[in-house]
């Protein structure tokens, strides 16, 4: 009680007495070193270590939210390296190892990588080979082969006497 009466107190009752500090030998403790008892914030004892346990188990589970958090963006990170065919992070790597299993791609991300995994796979096939023919202008393609064709029997020409 009489440290929150200082507390509370202190400062003006030393404007008023001249603030000395010379010979009365207490010992100033500073506002952000006071440590926390029950009676100072009002609870019994039971209450107060359950209260500081709480307090604990909320701290450890931020933490653990915070570390998977920062795992998933490393692997959403190491995702991206692969797709663009970046060179690998080891912190990056390490990260994701240390997580575990627990990770889940965005959903945008992994839908992104789906599209792309299947377009690619489309483009790779004949038929995608085939859409890559049709877009392209076949009046250019007709003068290119007979081009080709003009070229191939002139060389024929030029070698056969027969001919």
């Amino acid at each position: 009680m009489s440290f929150m009466m200082k507390a509370m107190l202190g400062s003006k009752l030393k404007d008023m007495t001249g603030g000395g500090g010379g010979g009365g030998g207490e010992v100033e403790v500073p506002a952000g070193d006071v440590k926390e008892t029950p009676e100072s914030k009002g609870m019994s004892r039971e209450e107060f270590e359950d209260y500081q346990r709480q307090l604990i188990e909320e701290k450890m589970e931020r933490d653990k939210e915070f570390a998977t958090k920062k795992a998933e963006r490393a692997n959403l990170r190491s995702c991206l390296r692969d797709k663009y065919r970046l060179p690998e992070s080891g912190q990056d790597e390490a990260m994701v190892k240390m997580a575990g299993d627990d990770l889940d791609l965005p959903e945008d991300l992994a839908k992104m990588v789906d599209e792309d995994e299947e377009e690619e796979a489309v483009n790779d096939s004949l038929l995608g080979q085939l859409h890559q023919l049709q877009n392209m202008d076949m009046d250019q393609l007709k003068t290119k082969a007979q081009t080709t064709m003009t070229e191939i029997q002139q060389v024929a020409e030029e070698k056969c006497v027969v001919m």
